[in-house]
């Protein structure tokens, strides 16, 4: 069979192979080059290159910068071989790409069948190729293989002489994950080893065909493709010697024309990982084509707008600390050729033997620098030169360092890392909505008095954490401060949440009382369901009612309910609801878990949302009044100071207890899992001095419970057995428990829903005829969530399947989010 050659820049190859001819095409048309607009803007990459040859680091280099629609700069330097023959370095030299391949022909093609209909990103690839669901890969998606989050291998098992495409794919399909899918970013050939097969197996083509038809032909490259025709052999950089049995080496048969990476070697020139060979001037053209197309200029690049949009932005799970694109690098450990100016956000990739692309759609730029820096023992280096020619490209082209046009692009999971990103901890300080509301002189409920006759009767659901930053009361400074300022504003009526107004009892029996401070009555918003709702009669005789709550972050939080029943009653009789708004102590950034099925609406579950909502309690006021089309007369006061990436301890603010058993920060962050599961037959430590930092039952086994969960290396939290004994009234009440403690080691790595899921899920398996799952779905309220872990899935697999329910609620979320 014929085998085309194609476009694209990467790392490694395999097995001697013959190079197959492939037809003559006219030269491609590369974007015309424009006089160098300052010589010497660029004159500092004549230096770094020309030194860099000088001491031995690589023979020679083509380096090509687009900018604005033109290439800017295309110069060689050095040679293109030393040995066994010398030859000078020309601009139109082939070079071996490695890995770059990964991006031009792979993640391009994958995303094509995307755009197709034919695969889903967040599909087990064994769903399209039974095969590679062998040995514990039967979970692993397209969308872990195209960021590295598969814990697949970094390549294939090379023992041994062994040789050809289908050796080199049962060898995969044999394989097993090294660390559990989903978890970790590991670069790994394996990955794109998987997705080339994916290619041809849904496409029905050998991938050089495919890459040939679907990519080479549509963009017009004329030297790029799988194994280069022998009368281009002459323009091809040489890389490095081998022995007879194909290991790289010092001396032996010099590599030209041949892909150098051992395993594309191995597979007959072609993989999904390596052996693309390419020019400077066809890189450029699809460097352009892509620019030009998210752009929404005229442009042959063959994915549309959205697609690619799609393809460029972090990809990665949301605790990823690795920013991945679906094959482009972002912002990771291999990110060294996006050097220190061009903004997070652009992207690029490189290749084992000196070759590399880095694009910035902010400033229509892009650098290529190719090298065989392999050549001709493998001794070369590129690392360092690609981050100082980056640098001194975007000097010349004139970047500048400001990230936020970039950075607000990174919307849904990709938001979640820009928080963490700038704000791992910062020492803030935050004004809460009351606190604005006192340094405003309460001019909102001036307003809202003018609005109903020049009196403003106010009731106030609230609890001990509803005071200002100097400590007094919300009722207080209601009671008496806002009246002083104004005798029109009047507080005659409070409301407490669950846990009463001091936020201390935890008893389902909460009756009204009377606040001994200000002789006001407290109306108890807890208890039965008609005692969960305001009642008109009592809201009629109020023209606003004053929410200052905390809220935790989480969609189980009863007090928000609460807040949404108030609302709800507010729409009915025209009255006002002003909500003071707090910070949210888990941060406003990270969006996890499943959403909760519709229907099942309750006290624990407002409105279908995901467990983590990512909103501030004035947030999510608004977006309740708007998407449960209450159109209740809702004014939110924000906060002042407050960052989106703000843990609760960078806002300066005290902690004080939300509820009786949320005594921390760090319970707060465990909250966001064990919560969800708490309502099964275990202990989360309530009746001890840290409820939600422990977890246990009397039928556990410590260390192996332990030792489980810390298998799954699951990011940011490790697991200490422990023993301990609960105090009434709580599950399990002096009883000894043995089960784990949880430790934080990155909070922003933490995926809390899927902690929780990790957790019942080894309950399940370790403890079947103990453990009852399906108690908890009172506080997950997902059926296919609890069905697939009764039947046994990899809960990272099933995180998975809820990724588009969240894209689509982070869509609705952001009309409502106010910082």
């Amino acid at each position: 069979m014929m085998r085309f050659w194609r476009n694209s820049v990467v790392a490694f190859a395999v097995a001697l192979v013959a190079p197959v001819l492939a037809p003559a095409q006219q030269p491609s048309t590369a974007p015309a080059a424009s006089p160098v607009p300052a010589s010497l803007a660029f004159a500092p990459i004549d230096t770094m290159v020309n030194d860099a040859v000088a001491h031995n680091e690589l023979p020679g280099a083509v380096v090509v910068i687009g900018h604005g629609g033109q290439i800017v700069f295309h110069r060689a330097y050095g040679m293109r071989s030393l040995e066994p023959t010398r030859e000078a370095m020309t601009e139109d030299t082939i070079f071996d790409m490695a890995s770059l391949t990964k991006d031009l022909v792979t993640a391009t093609a994958v995303m094509q069948l995307y755009e197709q209909g034919k695969i889903r990103i967040d599909d087990p690839v064994a769903h399209y190729i039974a095969e590679f669901g062998a040995n514990g890969k039967q979970d692993i998606t397209i969308r872990q293989c195209l960021t590295h989050y598969s814990g697949l291998a970094p390549d294939l098992d090379l023992t041994g002489p062994w040789h050809g495409r289908d050796e080199g794919l049962r060898r995969l399909f044999e394989s097993a994950p090294v660390v559990p899918p989903g978890v970790v970013f590991r670069y790994s050939d394996e990955n794109f080893i998987a997705l080339g097969a994916l290619v041809e197996r849904v496409s029905g083509l050998p991938l050089e065909v495919y890459a040939e038809r679907n990519i080479v032909a549509p963009l017009g490259l004329t030297d790029s493709g799988y194994l280069p025709p022998a009368e281009k052999r002459s323009r091809i950089a040489p890389t490095q010697y081998v022995t007879s049995d194909g290991t790289l080496a010092t001396s032996g048969t010099m590599l030209r024309g041949i892909a150098h990476d051992p395993t594309a070697r191995r597979m007959d020139g072609v993989a999904g990982h390596a052996g693309f060979f390419s020019t400077a001037a066809d890189a450029s053209v699809y460097a352009e084509a892509l620019l030009d197309r998210l752009a929404g200029r005229p442009s042959k690049f063959p994915l549309n707008q959205l697609t690619l949009a799609k393809m460029t932005e972090p990809e990665q799970p949301a605790t990823g600390t690795a920013l991945r694109g679906f094959g482009w690098d972002i912002d990771s450990a291999f990110s060294s050729n996006r050097g220190t100016l061009f903004p997070v956000g652009s992207f690029g990739h490189t290749g084992f033997t000196g070759t590399s692309l880095w694009v910035d759609p902010q400033s229509d730029s892009y650098v290529i620098i190719l090298t065989n820096a392999v050549h001709p023992v493998g001794a070369g280096h590129t690392v360092a030169l690609r981050s100082r020619i980056a640098d001194a490209a975007a000097q010349a082209i004139g970047i500048t360092t400001q990230e936020s046009g970039q950075l607000t692009q990174l919307t849904g999971y990709n938001e979640t890392l820009t928080g963490e990103r700038r704000w791992a901890a910062r020492n803030g300080d935050v004004m809460t909505g009351v606190d604005v509301l006192e340094s405003q002189k309460f001019l909102t409920l001036q307003a809202l008095a003018k609005k109903h006759g020049g009196h403003l009767r106010m009731g106030l659901l609230t609890s001990a954490v509803g005071v200002d930053r100097d400590g007094h009361r919300t009722i207080d400074v209601l009671a008496h401060d806002a009246h002083a300022a104004d005798p029109s504003l009047t507080l005659t009526t409070l409301f407490s949440p669950e846990h009463g107004l001091q936020a201390n009892q935890d008893t389902e029996n909460i009756s009204n009382t009377k606040d001994t401070a200000t002789g006001l009555p407290v109306i108890s918003l807890f208890g039965s369901e008609e005692k969960r709702r305001p009642s008109i009669d009592t809201l009629r005789q109020l023209d606003a009612v004053v929410i200052d709550l905390q809220d935790v972050g989480v969609r189980y939080w009863t007090y928000d309910a609460a807040m949404g029943y108030v609302l709800e009653a507010a729409a009915k009789i025209g009255i006002d609801i002003v909500v003071l708004d707090r910070p949210n102590p888990v941060t406003g950034s990270f969006v996890q878990g499943p959403t909760s099925d519709i229907g099942r609406n309750s006290y624990t579950n407002y409105m279908p949302i995901p467990v983590r909502h990512g909103m501030t309690i004035g947030e999510l006021a608004r977006y309740y009044n708007g998407e449960g089309h209450l159109n209740a007369a809702l004014t939110v006061v924000p906060l002042q100071g407050w960052q989106r990436g703000d843990w609760f301890d960078s806002t300066g603010l005290n902690w004080i207890n939300p509820s009786p058993n949320l005594r921390s920060q760090r319970a707060a962050e465990l909250y966001t899992g064990l919560g969800l599961i708490e309502t099964s037959n275990i202990s989360v430590g309530r009746g001890t001095d840290t409820p939600f930092e422990l977890l246990g039952a009397p039928w556990i086994d410590a260390r192996t419970f332990a030792r489980t969960l810390n298998a799954r290396l699951l990011p940011g939290v490790r697991f200490i057995p422990v023993s301990f004994t609960p105090a009434a009234p709580y599950p399990y009440a002096g009883q000894l428990c043995h089960g784990v403690s949880l430790i934080v080691m990155d909070r922003n790595a933490l995926d809390g829903p899927e902690l929780g899921l990790e957790i019942a899920s080894a309950l399940w398996k370790l403890y079947l005829n103990d453990y009852k799952l399906d108690q908890i779905d009172h506080l997950l309220v997902n059926k296919s969530v609890l069905d697939a872990l009764r039947s046994g899935e990899d809960p990272q697999r099933i995180a998975g399947d809820w990724r588009l329910a969240l894209d689509a609620f982070m869509q609705r979320r952001a009309a409502y989010l106010e910082y």
